[in-house]
C-alpha cells in the first residue's frame, strides 16, 4: 500500500533495497516486486552464512510475500490519490513504518540492506544505525540527481515518519519511565509503590554532597500511565521529595514484556 499507493506515483522512495527497486522501476518500468526479489536473492545467500537462520528464514518469507503483494496491488493509487505530495509522503511513510514495525517485532525484516547491515555489524563491528543511514542517504542523494531535489526532500519526511512508527511499534505504545526519588520517607514511599502501583522498587544508599546526610534513594520503573499516580503518592507522603523522571527506551525483566529482535 505504501509503495504502490503513495511512493511510486509521486517518485518518492523507501529506504534500502525498496528504495533502489522503486528507483529502478522509474527507469526501466520493471515491476518493483520482481526487482526487490532479484536484488535480495544474493544478499540472502551471503547473509545465511553469518546471521541467525531463523531471522533469515522469516525475512525471506516476508520479502517474498512483499514482492508478490507489490504486483497484486499495482494500480491501487488511482483509488487513494490526493494530488498532495506532502500527504502522500506522510501517509506512505506511516504505512511503511507500520509494516516494518510489525516485521521487526516478530523477528523478521524486509531483507536487503537490513541483512547487509547485520553482517557488517557482526564481521566489522559497524553500528547498525550508521550503516542503514549511510545507505539511505546515498539512495536519496542519487534520487535527487535523477528526479530532482523536491521528491528527495519529501522522501526524507516519509522515512522519518516511518522510522518513528517503527520505534513505537517495536518498543510499545505505552512507554516506560524510570524514576529516582530522594526522600526522608523512602521506605514508606517504596512500600506504597509496591502495594498501590504493583511495581518493584530498589533502595540505593546515597549521601548529600553539601549536607553530608545519608539518605535512601528509590529507583523504580513504571508505565507512563502510572506516573500521575506515583506523583500523587509522593505528594501525599513527602511533599518535599526530589523526583527525576526519564524515558526508558527498552525494559526487560519481571513485570515487563521484552519485544524486539
Amino acid at each position: 500500500m505504501a509503495f504502490n499507493g503513495f511512493f511510486i506515483p509521486n517518485h518518492l522512495l523507501s529506504g534500502g533495497v525498496g528504495g533502489i527497486a522503486i528507483m529502478a522501476h522509474y527507469l526501466t518500468n520493471i515491476h518493483t516486486g520482481l526487482i526487490i526479489f532479484i536484488i535480495n536473492v544474493p544478499i540472502f545467500i551471503i547473509g545465511a552464512k553469518f546471521i541467525d537462520k531463523e531471522f533469515i528464514i522469516y525475512s525471506f518469507v516476508s520479502m517474498f510475500t512483499m514482492s508478490v503483494l507489490l504486483s497484486v496491488t499495482e494500480g491501487i493509487d488511482q483509488y487513494i490519490k490526493t494530488n498532495d505530495m506532502l500527504l502522500e509522503a506522510i501517509f506512505g511513510g506511516a504505512l511503511n513504518g507500520l509494516g516494518m514495525g510489525i516485521m521487526f517485532r516478530n523477528r523478521a525484516s524486509q531483507g536487503g540492506v537490513d541483512i547487509i547491515a547485520a553482517v557488517a555489524k557482526k564481521k566489522f563491528n559497524v553500528n547498525l544505525g550508521t550503516a542503514l543511514m549511510g545507505v539511505n542517504l546515498l539512495i536519496i542523494g542519487l534520487s535527487s540527481v535523477l528526479f530532482g531535489l523536491k521528491p528527495a526532500m519529501y522522501t526524507i519526511i516519509g522515512l522519518y515518519i516511518g522510522y518513528q512508527i517503527v520505534d513505537k511499534i517495536q518498543c510499545g505504545l505505552d512507554t516506560k519511565k524510570t524514576v529516582i526519588i530522594i526522600s526522608d520517607k523512602s521506605q514508606q514511599l517504596a512500600d506504597e509503590i509496591i502495594v498501590k502501583l504493583k511495581r518493584g522498587a530498589t533502595l540505593i544508599d546515597g549521601q548529600g554532597a553539601y549536607s553530608k546526610n545519608n539518605k535512601k534513594l528509590i529507583y523504580c520503573t513504571i508505565m507512563s500511565s502510572q506516573l500521575a499516580k506515583l506523583k500523587e503518592l509522593v505528594e501525599e507522603i513527602d511533599p518535599d521529595a526530589f523526583i527525576t523522571v526519564n524515558d526508558a527506551q527498552e525494559v526487560k525483566g519481571k513485570g515487563f514484556k521484552h519485544v524486539g529482535i
